[in-house]
């Protein structure tokens, strides 16, 4: 190319490029704009994860350490919380098909979901615990017991359990059970041997249900980081969430809400 028109083919390069940047940028930030514009924002939540989130026998109304997490949120936005129902197995699909802006449910990090959308940095950290019923502790000695064709492990479809259980319990026999059912309720009834539960999730069912008892306790599995769930490629709504969680967790707000919801943290 003669030196001459170098200048010119730059300057015609940069032209084309400012449309794409513009467009880009302005698909970035749609969804804070979106958000701003309709003055709410919808939590895609489970419902059924007692303390993170449940509802309310009396009133219905959505509660728990990841609800009260979610209308911080929105009072820090200045944006009215909505929440909508969703369940384990959809849960990616809701946030890939728009049903909700963002997923507050206690959601733990994983690969699978790492591809399918963006997760925030963590807020807490988690790990597994097996629930059996009281009566038949002392049939397990170690976590190899578990891992026995006899042996009957309850799970929820769509959660981070059901990919753990099936990866390092492989010999065990799985049960799955859908939402809005629960595997602890198959244990409650007899159906299975076992749960695959969480150190938060079991310190609250333990209270609740004086039967059921978490073992290997002090030895728990598969430690893994909590975080929030946004869409896929939306990296200034990601990285204003992340934003949020640094400066509430320098505040102190997470510390709080842990203690008042009893949210045990992993090591």
């Amino acid at each position: 190319m003669n030196r001459r028109h170098l200048p010119a083919a730059a300057a015609a390069a940069a032209a084309l490029a400012l449309p794409i940047q513009a467009q880009a940028q302005a698909a970035a930030s749609g969804k804070l704009a979106a958000l701003q514009a309709a003055g709410r924002i919808r939590f895609g939540t489970t419902g059924d994860f007692n303390p993170m989130s449940f509802r309310d026998p009396a009133s219905r109304q959505y509660r728990g350490h990841q609800i009260e997490c979610a209308e911080q949120l929105a009072r820090d936005m200045n944006l009215r919380p909505e929440f909508v129902a969703t369940d384990w197995r959809t849960l990616i699909n809701g946030l890939q098909a728009d049903q909700y802006d963002v997923v507050f449910t206690g959601t733990s990090m994983s690969v699978p979901r790492a591809m399918a959308a963006s997760f925030t940095i963590p807020w807490g950290r988690n790990a597994f615990v097996p629930l059996v019923r009281r009566r038949d502790a002392n049939k397990f000695a170690n976590w190899d017991a578990l891992n026995q064709r006899s042996v009957t492990i309850g799970t929820n479809l769509g959660t981070t359990m059901e990919t753990w259980v099936q990866s390092a319990l492989p010999n065990a026999t799985l049960r799955r059970v859908e939402s809005p059912a629960r595997d602890w309720q198959e244990l409650i009834g007899g159906r299975v041997d076992a749960t695959m539960s969480s150190l938060i999730e079991a310190a609250f069912l333990t209270k609740e249900y004086p039967d059921l008892v978490a073992i290997f306790a002090n030895t728990p599995r598969n430690p893994i980081p909590m975080a929030f769930l946004a869409p896929l490629n939306d990296t200034v709504f990601t990285n204003f969430l992340n934003a949020w969680i640094t400066i509430r967790l320098a505040s102190g707000f997470f510390d709080e809400v842990n203690r008042k919801w009893g949210v045990v943290q992993a090591s």
